[in-house]
Order: C-alpha cells, then structure tokens, then sequence
C-alpha cells in the first residue's frame, strides 16, 4: 500500500502534467496565431487585400469598417473587399501582442496598421494609421481563421 506521502506525490505529478499540457495548448495556439496573423499580411501585400481577407476569414466572420459598419460572413467580406478601391490600396500590419485561451482554439491579436492608397501620379500615400484588433479561432481542420476584425 502506497504511503500518505507517495499518493500526494502522485497527485502532484498528475496535477502538474495537467497544468503543463494546458499551457502547451496556449504557447502553441499564441505561436500559430502570430503566424497566421504575420502570414495573413504577408498575403495582402503578395496577392491584394481581396484574396487575404477572403482566405483568412472564417464562414461566420465579422468586421468592422466605416462608420460601425458590421459586415457578415466570408461572402460579404470577399464582396466588401472586390471594391475598385481596394486594387489601389495597400494594408500593412503586423500584431504587438498575441494571447490565447488556456484551452488553444481561440485567441486574439493587436498591433499597428498602415493604409495607403495610389494618388493620381501611381504614388502611394498613407491614407490612415492605427491599432487593429482581430480575434482568432481554430477551425475543424486545424487552420486559423479570423472571426472578428
């Protein structure tokens, strides 16, 4: 029969594998959100921001644009974004801080972003500057996928 001192033992190795497990899942979903969000830019900037937001929005996704305009779902967000104006235009970003929940599957980002858009001669210039805010959620099939910004 175990001691009184070797069952603590015991619970304390299986509550400090638990606990080590979820900060696992919340390091490695904070490493896969950066990426996603640093690659999410990178593709704005190769492929235009149309295909970006397109690829990177969940089905049930929302952003905020304008003057607290919501659009809805990855179809209006790819009919938002196939605007003329938006083939003139350039978004940079990168996130300052990324956090997850202890779980892995949801998280979210903030960091700076740069807006400029072509003037009459082909020059770009900086329309806006500001702070972003995206929130994150694994999908089914492992992938990150914004569901707000």
């Amino acid at each position: 029969m175990f001691s009184v001192n070797k069952q603590v033992l015991i619970v304390f190795i299986l509550f400090a594998s638990l606990t080590a497990s979820a900060q696992s899942a919340k390091e490695k979903a904070i490493a896969a959100i950066t990426k996603a969000e640093n690659d999410f830019s990178a593709m704005a900037s190769e492929k235009g921001i149309e295909a970006a937001f397109s690829y990177y929005a969940a089905n049930d996704a929302i952003i905020k644009r304008g003057n607290d305009s919501l659009i809805y779902g990855k179809a209006g967000i790819t009919n938002f974004y196939s605007q003329n104006v938006f083939k003139k235009a350039t978004l940079k970003w990168s996130p300052d801080f990324t956090d997850a929940s202890e779980s892995g599957d949801l998280g979210y980002t903030i960091g700076k972003y740069t807006w400029q858009l072509k003037d009459d001669q082909g020059k770009m210039v900086e329309e806006s500057a500001g702070i972003f805010h995206s929130v994150w959620k694994k999908q089914t099939d492992g992938s990150w996928k914004f569901v707000w910004d």
